[in-house]
């Protein structure tokens, strides 16, 4: 796990701004987030920080899960990588987010992807739901099985957890 540590670590979301300045007003309630693409930056954010809180409040209540377990989360959130946005500025109700997320998991590099939906309630963005497309060691494509550990980090089967919001 990354932690920021001080003013001048850059964000781990990727956007090339510090963590101070990026994600770190979203986590505290400072600020809300503008578009679905800053709102996925900064739950990914989250994830690698393990902050259960700020992921629970920033996920639709229609499809948010009770809670979030870290216990057996082995999972080290490296890096994110936006490969398109669909809809989602200040303008709209939905969006769609695109990304690829980079993790070590067991000594190996891993790179998850997925279509993220969000949607916006009284003005402020939430994580809709979500359908992984893959997950494969780095450098190779493997499709995700139902039977595979869920990269959400909750300990439960794929088929179990997210495959379900995803069908």
């Amino acid at each position: 796990m990354h932690a920021p540590t001080s003013s001048s670590t850059p964000c781990l979301c990727g956007s090339g701004l510090e963590y101070q300045q990026c994600c770190a007003p979203l986590h505290s309630g400072e600020k809300s987030a503008l578009s679905a693409e800053q709102l996925m930056r900064s739950r990914f954010t989250a994830y690698a920080l393990r902050n259960k809180e700020y992921l629970l409040s920033s996920w639709d209540a229609a499809t948010r899960p009770e809670k979030i377990d870290f216990a057996q989360d082995d999972v080290d959130w490296r890096r994110l990588e936006i490969v398109s946005s669909k809809k989602g500025g200040p303008r709209d109700n939905r969006g769609v987010v695109e990304f690829k997320a980079y993790y070590q998991l067991d000594g190996e590099q891993h790179v998850m992807r997925e279509i993220s939906r969000f949607k916006k309630t009284a003005g402020h963005w939430y994580y809709l739901d979500g359908q992984v497309k893959s997950i494969a060691r780095a450098g190779e494509r493997t499709n995700l099985g139902k039977n595979a550990p869920c990269p959400c980090g909750s300990g439960k089967k794929y088929k179990r957890c997210c495959y379900k919001s995803a069908a």
